[in-house]
């Protein structure tokens, strides 16, 4: 224990801060820092948000004690964020059991459409879309269920993004996950940040992809993915 983390008057989030600079890890907004955040910690910092929020409302001149539509909006917000739409930053990543492909399946399986929530790390505005997932096994690919395409999708978004490496990130989980022949990833969604504020466009979308393995080499595979997905 260092003197910092024995210091109870000292905010948690200083505490996690300085382990991850003493580790010489970086935690920008996509990253997840759940290795650096001890038992009970999330708490304390959910109440030392909740605390700066109210700051925020008071230097946004709203009156939180006679409005009762904001009397609880600062601990709403605070949960929100540490604890729904950022809580791909400060949990592990979920649990995912690998089978080996006994079968040795190797043709082209797609998953979805999946449905991502994120926000997007420019002005915290969301960003809600569609994923779909195309792998092509070998029979050393670790097969995994259905449902935990979702799982690693929903923890990837789970944090402040933006739509190019938040696939790029989901990528290369599920390579490292499953060592595929080939991985590619499509997702198409909408940006409030266009919508909500600045142009107002309610709707554009954004569409990029990522492909790996046979996915860049072989371009009729690339094709009948793509022609595959229901858009």
């Amino acid at each position: 224990m260092t003197p910092t983390d024995t210091d109870e008057g000292t905010p948690v989030s200083t505490k996690i801060r300085e382990r991850l600079r003493a580790a010489r890890k970086r935690f920008h907004a996509n990253d997840n820092i759940a290795e650096f955040i001890e038992p009970g910690e999330l708490e304390k910092l959910l109440d030392e948000v909740t605390e700066k929020m109210r700051g925020v409302l008071d230097s946004l001149v709203i009156d939180t004690e006679h409005d009762h539509n904001t009397a609880d909006t600062a601990r709403r917000v605070a949960k929100m964020y540490v604890s729904e739409v950022f809580k791909g930053r400060y949990v592990p990543a979920p649990t995912v059991t690998e089978f080996p492909n006994a079968e040795h399946l190797n043709e082209l399986m797609i998953v979805g459409p999946i449905t991502v929530r994120s926000a997007c790390s420019h002005h915290f505005c969301p960003v809600i879309g569609k994923v779909w997932i195309g792998v092509l096994p070998n029979e050393r690919t670790n097969v995994i269920g259905l449902s935990k395409y979702a799982r690693l999708a929903e923890w990837i978004m789970g944090r402040p993004q933006i739509q190019e490496e938040a696939i790029i990130q989901l990528a290369d989980l599920i390579q490292d996950k499953t060592s595929p022949d080939g991985l590619a990833i499509v997702m198409e969604a909408t940006h409030y940040c266009m919508a909500w504020r600045g142009v107002k466009d309610m709707d554009s979308k954004m569409i990029n992809s990522v492909m790996r393995g046979v996915f860049l080499k072989d371009p009729n595979l690339r094709r009948e993915f793509l022609s595959l997905i229901p858009r």
